[in-house]
């Protein structure tokens, strides 16, 4: 991997030390079920399949956070293989607690920037991807951090089946101008609301993470936006 080809992770890493179930979840859970670094590669020949034993399609979450949706997601879905990335030690080791009871032979998780996965797999081998309330970076010296940027709409352009769907979410309203501004003046990604309620209506079959509702019960409005590969 050459340092120019992956971008670098910003904002911090861990919060409060671990601690008891969550440590514990860290140190048995994660060694299973990690994508090991030292596998990616600059060749973006990785077929995540090789990943699961028995899946029929294969979906990516971006900053899972604590991984309720992901969670949620897995075990409704148990014939999907899920891919989350997360920076966020904290974050990874609540969403390893969540599910050390559950099935999750169908998930691997990433501690590390999405984008090193992203880079490194083979063309048309993703069937759905998911960027959900990521860091809005709102100063305008730091937007060239955002996840949705015509450069990483590329890669995930590449990455993505034809006619699979990029769903992003965000209760900024700022931050949903600049995705949906991003997605619709890239070539390969075809907005598909219709109407002013298929972005600011919850889909019927979506899971409301605490974030999000801590969000609306503040009074902010949150963004569905749903993106389908041309």
């Amino acid at each position: 991997m050459t340092k120019e080809r992956f971008r670098k992770v910003y904002g911090r890493r861990q919060g409060r030390p671990l601690r008891g179930d969550r440590q514990e979840a860290l140190d048995v859970l994660y060694p299973k079920l990690c994508v090991d670094k030292s596998i990616l590669t600059k060749e973006a020949n990785i077929d995540p399949r090789d990943w699961f034993d028995d899946v029929e399609t294969i979906k990516f979450e971006i900053g899972f956070g604590n991984g309720e949706f992901l969670r949620n997601n897995m075990l409704k879905n148990p014939n999907t293989g899920f891919i989350g990335a997360e920076p966020f030690v904290n974050g990874v080791s609540a969403f390893l607690k969540s599910i050390k009871d559950d099935p999750h032979d169908n998930v691997r998780v990433f501690m590390d920037d999405a984008l090193l996965i992203a880079q490194s797999l083979a063309d048309d081998t993703l069937d759905g991807m998911y960027v959900l309330n990521p860091d809005p970076w709102h100063k305008s010296r730091h937007h060239k951090r955002r996840m949705i940027t015509q450069n990483n709409l590329d890669v995930f352009s590449r990455i993505l089946k034809s006619g699979a769907i990029l769903t992003m979410t965000t209760d900024v309203d700022s931050l949903a101008e600049w995705m949906c501004t991003e997605a619709t003046n890239h070539p390969d990604f075809e907005w598909t609301a219709t109407c002013a309620d298929d972005w600011r209506v919850m889909p019927d079959d979506w899971y409301q993470t605490r974030y999000e509702l801590k969000g609306i019960k503040a009074g902010r409005k949150q963004s569905y936006l749903h993106f389908k590969r041309k």
